[in-house]
């Protein structure tokens, strides 16, 4: 029993219990047991390696460090019905209007009219002052009445020459025959005069050339005017036209008869019309050229107030139309063939407007790059639609 022990702790210990008293006998060194290798220590080995391996192999299938492709919105060139229109801003107007100004100088001392009044033809806008003219007409008429009289008596004066025959001298006659011719000129004369003062009175007076509204009133009762005043604005309105200008890089574009659209300010609804007069010559200072366009039903609005009007300069059944953004330098655009943006020369009707006809270099089903800022010519790029 005692051997079976001995071995045991030789066994659990390294070295037997009679290694101390046997002085003779080897003592094995003292270490530590090695401890069994754990089997889970290769398994993470080779996990980190077939991670660090798919990493690897993730790089190089991105290739991260390759130019990716710019992502651009595009649209298919088609044919289309197109309108061009010119966008302008005018202002209405009455047809027939006039500034009424004095002939005379003088006092405003009558201005029975306010704006907004509606006058007939001949009725009284305005009196000046005629106190002096008056007197000149009185002053006229009496030297007319002297003439007169005087005519008279060498009429009576002739007459009786006559009547006296062969007992009065030639010369007498003669005499008489002349004064009468000159109290006749004279008469006339002085008629002539009265005349000439009654119309000089009767531009004291002012009176409406036409039928119409009195739009503006610029002056107040007592005020001196003389011809250079301008005393009231009176105007037709039930006839409006809309006048405005056109740039002169269009003024070749635009003619009589071409239909319009006008919305008046306040008005969400439009007009029919169309341009009725252009003029012949171009602005110097402000490089517009005057058109009127007409409406083609009546209308009531106020004069002076802002009207936008489309004007159709023409219209195609079917063209190739591209967005402004879409040109490079004014006379390209891009176009995606093959995943590659291409510079394609193209033709476009200069217009102000957001899209613009093409007259050549695209094709129906061309791939439009729409917003040309930051493409170049070769770039990979990878279509959007919008």
């Amino acid at each position: 029993m005692a051997a079976a022990e001995d071995e045991k702790t030789r066994n659990n210990n390294g070295f037997s219990p009679q290694s101390e008293a046997s002085p003779g006998a080897r003592v094995p060194a003292l270490r530590p047991a090695q401890p069994a290798p754990a089997r889970t220590s290769r398994f993470w080995v080779w996990a980190a390696v077939a991670l660090i391996g798919l990493v690897i192999a993730a790089i190089a299938t991105s290739q991260f460090w390759a130019p990716r492709p710019t992502p651009v919105i595009v649209e298919i060139a088609e044919r289309a019905p197109v309108t061009r229109v010119l966008a302008v801003n005018g202002r209405i107007a009455a047809v027939h209007s006039v500034d009424v100004s004095p002939t005379v100088s003088g006092t405003l001392v009558e201005l029975p009219v306010a704006e907004g009044d509606v006058v007939e033809t001949d009725q009284v806008l305005a009196q000046v002052d005629a106190a002096a003219q008056n007197a000149a007409v009185r002053q006229a008429m009496a030297a007319l009445d002297a003439a007169i009289v005087a005519q008279q008596q060498a009429s009576e004066d002739y007459d009786r020459a006559l009547s006296l025959g062969g007992t009065i001298a030639r010369t007498t006659l003669e005499a008489n025959a002349f004064a009468l011719q000159a109290a006749t000129q004279e008469v006339a004369r002085l008629t002539a005069f009265l005349d000439q003062a009654r119309i000089a009175l009767d531009t004291y007076t002012l009176r409406a050339p036409a039928a119409g509204t009195v739009l503006e009133l610029d002056v107040e009762m007592g005020q001196a005017v003389s011809p250079s005043t301008r005393l009231l604005t009176l105007a037709d309105l039930s006839e409006l036209v809309v006048e405005a200008d056109v740039d002169e890089a269009y003024a070749t574009q635009i003619e009589t008869g071409q239909a319009a659209a006008l919305q008046l300010a306040g008005q969400t609804g439009t007009h029919d019309g169309h341009v009725s007069y252009v003029s012949n010559r171009v602005n110097a200072a402000t490089g517009g050229l005057a058109i009127e366009i007409s409406f083609d039903e009546a209308v009531r609005a106020p004069v002076g107030l802002t009207v936008a009007t489309n004007i159709i300069v023409e219209e195609r059944d079917a063209a190739l139309t591209v967005p402004r953004t879409a040109l490079v330098n004014g006379n390209a655009v891009f176009v995606v063939v093959d995943g590659v943006a291409e510079a394609r020369s193209v033709g476009v009707v200069d217009w102000p407007a957001a899209r613009l006809i093409a007259t050549d270099g695209l094709v129906e089903g061309d791939v439009v790059i729409v917003d040309a800022a930051g493409v170049a010519d070769g770039q990979v790029v990878s279509v959007e639609r919008p």
